[in-house]
């Protein structure tokens, strides 16, 4: 699928600012399953831009305002070509560890030290007693079996579901989905996962902080995922709606390798994702930050536009 995205972030300022130095990260990753053909950038007032790649391989534009300014743009158009999920040949794959065998893997020290970064906890994501209560009610098919994957300075989970870790992901995901209403008016940037339970309900951030946290404390590499979700054609027209911006998770499975996961949306991480970036939690992969001098009185306007373009 091809599609067309825009992306306008405009600041206004209730009295002029200065020295204006911002990161933004909204340029699309190429891999496996995307390919950004074209991207542009333009700044408003107009200002170099300085690009590097942080430690997750993340895209980042840099930039500073130094002069007077009341009003602040930062416009992106690009086009990417996605695919779909998983083929056939690749689905066969997760069935080649047996569960004990794939759930000892991600357990084992070899693996412990290769994703440490998206195991331990972060302040979005932290394991407090209501994210393993969380887990230990996630609905799964088949007993628990032993596993000792306790790690110093994290809560102590000793069994772990005798279905494959795919599966398992799988179905934490949909219980997320069933188990919170989506209502953009509950939580906001600040919420923590923790926070969200004790509300049954929240946005996409807080659907893919909570599968995160859950992961982690199931012993799970997982990290945050930022990006666009075409559902326009969907909604019965060309035009998208709010979930334009999206977030959502990957997960690490042993032969698997790192997979797309939607607590939000009941639908695989196919060619309707394009995925920007990832991180440990929604602080490592803010698309618009920055610091500025002046007053503190301002408005923020964010239109996101996907569409799709026939071919």
């Amino acid at each position: 699928m091809k599609l067309y995205i825009s992306h306008l972030t405009q600041y206004s300022y209730a009295e002029p600012v200065t020295d204006s130095v911002n990161e933004i990260r909204l340029t699309p990753s190429t891999n496996e399953r995307q390919s950004c053909y074209n991207h542009s950038i333009s700044i408003e007032p107009n200002a170099s831009l300085f690009t590097y790649e942080d430690s997750f391989g993340n895209r980042v534009h840099s930039f500073s305002v130094n002069a007077p300014h009341t009003k602040l743009m930062i416009k992106t158009n690009m086009t990417v070509v996605t695919t779909e999920s998983f083929s056939k040949e690749e689905s066969v794959h997760k069935q080649q560890l047996k569960p004990v065998d794939a759930w000892a893997k991600l357990h084992s020290d070899e693996s412990i030290d290769r994703f440490i970064e998206f195991l331990l906890p972060t302040e979005y994501t932290e394991v407090t007693p209501e994210i393993v209560s969380f887990m230990e009610n996630v609905p799964v098919v088949g007993a628990l079996h032993e596993a000792a994957i306790a790690a110093e300075g994290s809560v102590a989970i000793n069994v772990t579901p005798a279905i494959g870790v795919y599966d398992w992901l799988a179905a934490l995901s949909k219980h997320i989905r069933t188990a919170f209403i989506y209502d953009p008016q509950a939580t906001d940037v600040h919420t923590k996962a923790s926070e969200m339970i004790a509300k049954r309900r929240g946005v996409c951030q807080d659907f893919a902080h909570l599968m995160v946290a859950v992961c982690r404390a199931r012993g799970v590499p997982a990290r945050y995922v930022s990006g666009y979700h075409f559902v326009g054609d969907l909604q019965g027209g060309s035009a998208d709606f709010e979930q334009a911006s999206h977030a959502w998770v990957e997960a690490y499975v042993p032969k698997l390798g790192w997979c797309g996961f939607d607590p939000t949306n009941e639908s695989p991480i196919g060619e309707r994702y394009v995925k920007l970036g990832h991180g440990r939690d929604y602080k490592d992969i803010v698309p618009v930050k920055g610091i500025y001098h002046g007053t503190g009185k301002q408005s923020l306007q964010v239109t996101v536009d996907v569409r799709k373009v026939e071919e």
